[in-house]
């Protein structure tokens, strides 16, 4: 019986996000900012990316996970609101944070109790069933996308030629040819930004600048944008973190929606407490202070009133009212039915 890594290894293309470094047939991989550099037989960081015969091998044709969701899921409420979002992924990340949410997958080759089961199937296949369903978007998410880009971006150029919406659930670790690549069959880019300490990102695997760089390409290249902030007590929850991050999203662009999300103890970080109903109160009251317009309490399902809604940024209408995945949306077109006035987004 073969494992885990010998199926992966038989679902593979040779990878586009790469170049030929140095001598002895090594290659680099560009899918992130860790830039691996392999030769023969060695696996990137993800350990999904794979030098075969001085090329780069990289994941293709499967899935570990398809579902169609609510957009609001993802979350993305700037995107249809109300609508459907098909999402799928694949196995992998190139990041290992103790709190991950999707670890079964995510963590793939790296702990042994990770890894779901995979099916086979083609761009064409996803981008069948997601008409099927009534996507208006499909959604790359579960493991980290980056890593899987090639595989993604078939996908989505068959999705964009159908009209839908693409869109990325990701860590944000990328680099920057990463970003030029996808921009031609990539709208929306979700961003979990998990901390403003590079001492955190390093603990995760990571570094922070790659990332503030990654939100930066994103404005420049025009995507739309997304964050998140899972907020963990005791690691990224101080009032002067989350002033710092929500302060850098604005100067970026006051419009860019800031999600900031529950934690619950899961996979290996049971240290910490779920994150208080309050500090998630703080959080939003911090995000407006910094001068966003579209900043949301996640995660709290019930347990806090009106922080999931769209206000007008001129009138303070809600432009968008959620209850969970329940959504109203006054006006049309994302126009704020009280004003007139243009909510930021995708509609």
């Amino acid at each position: 019986m073969r494992t885990l890594g010998e199926a992966l290894d038989a679902l593979t293309a040779e990878g586009e996000l790469c170049r030929p470094e140095g001598e002895g047939g090594k290659v680099k991989c560009m899918a992130c900012a860790h830039g691996c550099v392999l030769s023969e037989g060695k696996r990137g960081i993800c350990r999904m990316r794979i030098c075969v015969g001085g090329k780069l091998r990289v994941p293709w044709g499967y899935v570990a996970g398809i579902a169609a969701d609510p957009v609001e899921k993802k979350p993305m409420f700037h995107v249809h609101p109300g609508s459907v979002a098909l999402s799928f992924g694949m196995l992998g990340c190139n990041l290992k944070c103790d709190f991950c949410q999707n670890w079964v997958t995510s963590q793939a080759l790296r702990d042994p109790a990770a890894g779901a089961g995979i099916e086979r199937t083609s761009p064409d296949e996803i981008v069948a069933a997601a008409a099927e369903c009534g996507a208006k978007l499909l959604v790359s998410t579960y493991n980290e996308p980056l890593i899987t880009s090639e595989w993604a971006a078939a996908v989505f150029r068959k999705a964009k030629a159908r009209g839908m919406v693409t869109g990325y659930v990701s860590n944000g670790f990328a680099s920057q040819e990463a970003l030029d690549y996808l921009r031609p069959c990539l709208d929306v880019f979700k961003v979990d930004l998990k901390t403003f300490r590079d001492e955190n990102y390093r603990e995760l695997g990571g570094r922070l600048q790659p990332v503030l760089d990654t939100l930066r390409g994103l404005k420049d290249r025009g995507f739309w944008i997304e964050v998140v902030t899972l907020v963990v007590p005791g690691f990224n929850d101080s009032a002067v973190e989350l002033s710092d991050i929500a302060g850098f999203l604005a100067s970026l662009s006051p419009d860019i929606p800031w999600h900031v999300t529950a934690f619950f103890p899961t996979y290996k970080y049971t240290k910490a407490p779920p994150t208080s109903v309050e500090k998630l109160i703080e959080a939003v009251g911090i995000g407006r202070k910094a001068g966003l317009r579209y900043v949301y309490a996640g995660n709290v399902h019930g347990r806090i009133r009106g922080l999931e809604n769209t206000l007008c940024p001129k009138c303070g209408a809600v432009a968008i009212e959620r209850n969970g995945y329940a959504v109203g949306v006054a006006g049309r077109n994302g126009i704020c039915g009280a004003c007139g006035m243009k909510i930021a987004g995708i509609f």
